[in-house]
């Protein structure tokens, strides 16, 4: 299984970079991954609807020119679905079995993703209501990838 995780925006944090590279390391075993990272629009702090929205739709260009046209497309959002590990786990397996050998993983910049990403989008996750930084959804995200591979071949690791 090949699996993209494009992001926005550069990864400055040792930390976080550390320990996304653990388990890219762990997940190589079980499939090839790649972080694909595209260029952040520079914005002012404050900003009004419209500038939002476009700074979002640039940013959105960039990761759709990142997309392999036969990717199963995953885009993190707020307002997605919400999946227990044991449900992701299931719903990967589940692509590979019928023939989804790519999966992309989409997490946005600071202002989230443009509508032309989310209509992109075969599915949209949601790993809480709540807000995260975008690059620690890197890690949470890659270490429940990791997770779920563990968990189709029950190999011990999740409790």
């Amino acid at each position: 299984m090949n699996i993209s995780i494009i992001t926005v925006g550069k990864l400055k944090e040792k930390y976080l970079k550390q320990g996304i590279d653990e388990y890219i390391k762990r997940l190589s075993v079980y499939a090839k991954i790649e972080i694909v990272e595209v260029t952040d629009e520079k914005a002012p702090e404050v900003l009004s609807d419209a500038e939002m929205n476009q700074v979002k739709a640039k940013e959105g260009e960039r990761i759709l020119a990142k997309i392999n046209p036969d990717a199963h497309v995953i885009a993190l959002a707020i307002n997605g679905k919400m999946k227990s590990s044991e449900q992701l786990a299931a719903d990967i397996d589940k692509l590979a079995t019928y023939g989804k050998s790519k999966i992309a993983f989409v997490v946005g910049g600071s202002l989230g993703l443009s509508d032309t990403v989310l209509k992109r989008a075969d599915e949209k996750l949601s790993f809480s209501p709540m807000t995260f930084p975008h690059q620690l959804m890197r890690l949470i995200l890659v270490e429940q990838v990791y997770r779920s591979f563990r968990i189709n071949r029950n190999e011990p690791y999740h409790k």
